[in-house]
């Protein structure tokens, strides 16, 4: 029985998870920490605890935002961790911890979970969109991780809205179609404390069919929809996955396709259509596909 640690480092909480097996793995126990924000050397430093808290891991698996170089195990740039720019994230932290360490793109991540053993299994061309507090991406090309010549495909956090406008964060998709900012907006419109307000709430209202938070979810689903026709346009993708924690409800997942019929029923010519559907692993993706990131390099 092999146990390997994956780690899904996020901007503000690092998830990780002792995943045990031999052909399949499952996770045997999780857990998360707050990600250092001050220095490089607090990050690896944090990361080398978690390991050194699990007994008997033969390997790492890191999951994280960003361009990263996966071959080399660089993190190349990360907006949220900037201070780990330029590093060998994968060479210091085996200096660290003495065994074998694999990092990828946390949305390239939750891609390979899902074309390995989730909702993309035998589908050749998809595109993954994890909302969390940006959109990842990721670019399935021929059943392989497309991640393009520079290791930024599927980068649509900044796609631009507005194409008048300037590459700034208020006119980046993933500044306001993200999780965390639809849950922001939701927040203002109930004029209650950001602590009082939960994801989990504002599905519960609009299950219970809130006006306000139904209104607030039509138009965040319309923006998410209108990104996935632009994409299907360039791409052709048989398939989209929406994955992050928002993708269990399944009133998420109705809404977008409810707002993506009302754009393809408005289109002037035939245009194809993709399939949409969950993530299976949905907050979980991310260290799935650490997993088999890992096993798919070192065996």
């Amino acid at each position: 029985m092999r146990k390997i640690l994956a780690i899904d480092v996020g901007g503000t909480f690092i998830k990780y998870a002792v995943m045990s097996g031999t052909n399949s793995f499952e996770i045997v126990e999780k857990n998360k920490v707050p990600t250092p924000k001050e220095s490089h050397a607090e990050f690896l430093e944090r990361l080398a605890e978690i390991f050194h808290g699990v007994e008997d891991a033969e390997g790492i698996a890191v999951s994280m935002p960003g361009l990263i170089d996966a071959f080399k195990g660089v993190c190349i740039s990360s907006g949220a961790l900037d201070f780990s720019n330029g590093h060998c994230i994968a060479e210091e932290l085996n200096l660290k911890c003495g065994v074998p360490v694999t990092i990828e793109n946390d949305a390239n991540c939750a891609a390979l979970a899902e074309v390995k053993s989730g909702s993309l299994v035998g589908v050749n061309d998809a595109l993954v969109l994890v909302f969390g507090t940006g959109v990842g991406g990721a670019v399935i090309r021929g059943g392989e991780l497309y991640r393009g010549a520079h290791f930024s495909a599927g980068e649509v956090s900044f796609t631009t809205k507005n194409i008048s406008g300037k590459a700034v964060e208020e006119n980046f998709f993933g500044y306001e179609y993200g999780a965390v900012p639809f849950q922001k907006s939701c927040t203002k419109i109930l004029d209650m404390p950001p602590e009082d307000v939960s994801g989990e709430m504002i599905f519960d209202l609009i299950e219970e069919g809130d006006a306000d938070m139904l209104a607030a979810l039509k138009k965040f689903s319309h923006g998410v929809a209108m990104m996935i026709f632009n994409l299907q346009v360039l791409f052709d993708p048989e398939r989209f996955a929406l994955g992050g924690g928002i993708s269990v409800r399944q009133s998420f997942i109705d809404a977008v396709k409810h707002a993506l019929d009302e754009i393809y029923k408005d289109a002037p010519v035939y245009l194809p259509r993709p399939e949409i559907v969950a993530c299976k692993y949905h907050n979980d993706a991310n260290l799935f596909g650490a997993l088999y990131n890992f096993l798919g390099t070192r065996d």
